[in-house]
């Protein structure tokens, strides 16, 4: 008897022990983009599940732009601090054939759809790497400034404008990279749309996309946050850039600025988490344990009522309805709506894994020149 009593006694230390050990609190840190898509996520994702998870905090780290050469350095120095990071999808691909992204088990690790379905056939298509967990379908598309004096009364109507300083003057914005802006060089050099990759695997071809942007490169402001052309555009220093089209709608229909949108030749891209390898134990299952939540069919609809990017379940889309506080109808505000859809030009992730690192290093002595 006195051998049980002491049995109970050590099985009701080692619960009390375990469930000390479940409420440890742990704070996870995410890695996004900053500004709106960000707060976004905070909305749908985070707040909702610190509320009913008291013992978890995060910390928010606007490096996206980033990642991978971060996530190298940290690999390098044996001390990753990031625990969970919204990538681009051709970024994902880079850091999972590195080694760098842990890989993912969708079925078993995410949630399945209301209907009972799996995730990886609720994802479908999207899951383009084995250690990516998509979240949204954006666009990097333009907007421009409705009330420019200068172009008497003319609004643009296709991305080529944008390269026509005479009919369109003032200051462009585009993103501090290669992608996207080779692609719609050589679109309005004469290359059809299903031939750019073709083209651009050339010497000559880059040459040809690198003499097109030297025909507006000392009119363009160049950003590398999300957050600036809007900004830059509302403030009037600039009458016409790319950006992300969540951050446009920002500005115009939030801040009421006159903005318009450019969608000819939007570039859909996939935005979604990777979690680091190797990551200790307990924050891992941690993480996973977010990811499950932050990524099932009511989380992802949730995240479009606060930016009007298109959630990466099909089971979500259905869910999508009006602004949070604006009331208005987000579905053709999304990059997918049919009419803003009808002349988009489709981002090749795999191309870019292959080569941006090359091109990262032509573009920036392009830009030094």
């Amino acid at each position: 008897m006195k051998f049980y009593v002491l049995s109970v006694a050590a099985v009701a230390a080692s619960i009390a022990a375990n469930a000390a050990e479940a409420a440890d609190p742990i704070e996870l840190t995410i890695v996004s983009w900053g500004g709106a898509y960000q707060e976004s996520q905070q909305r749908a994702y985070t707040e909702p599940y610190a509320a009913a998870n008291p013992g978890v905090s995060f910390i928010w780290d606007e490096s996206s732009a980033s990642a991978v050469a971060k996530l190298r350095a940290m690999a390098e120095a044996g001390n990753t601090t990031w625990d969970l990071v919204d990538v681009v999808a051709s970024d994902a691909i880079r850091l999972c054939d590195e080694g760098l992204a842990m890989e993912i088990d969708h079925d078993a690790m995410l949630a399945s759809a209301p209907d009972g379905s799996e995730a990886s056939d609720d994802f479908g298509d999207l899951l383009v790497s084995d250690c990516f967990i998509p979240q949204v379908v954006y666009s990097t598309a333009f907007g421009y400034r409705t009330d420019v004096a200068a172009w008497n009364g003319l609004q643009p109507k296709n991305v080529c404008d944008f390269f026509d300083l005479e009919a369109f003057p003032g200051k462009r914005t585009l993103e501090r990279r290669p992608i996207n802006n080779l692609e719609w060089a050589l679109i309005c050099s004469g290359v059809p749309k299903d031939a750019v990759y073709d083209v651009l695997e050339t010497k000559e071809g880059q040459d040809r996309a690198f003499a097109k942007l030297d025909e507006i490169k000392d009119q363009v402001v160049w950003w590398t946050a999300g957050a600036e052309p809007p900004q830059l555009l509302a403030d009037a220093e600039v009458v016409f850039g790319s950006g992300y089209n969540g951050r446009l709608f920002s500005v115009i229909e939030e801040q009421g600025q006159p903005i318009a949108m450019l969608w000819d030749a939007q570039v859909f891209d996939l935005d979604g988490w990777i979690i680091p390898a190797d990551l200790p134990e307990k924050r891992k299952e941690a993480v996973l344990e977010f990811v499950r939540f932050a990524t099932d069919t009511q989380r992802l609809a949730d995240q479009a009522k606060y930016i009007p990017y298109g959630p990466a379940r099909s089971s979500s889309a259905p869910l999508v309805g009006k602004h949070a506080e604006l009331g208005i109808d987000m579905a053709r505000h999304m990059p997918t709506d049919p009419a803003n859809a009808a002349n988009t030009f489709i981002y090749n992730y795999e191309w870019w894994a292959d080569y941006r690192d090359d091109l990262d290093a032509k573009f920036q002595s392009w830009l030094a020149q």
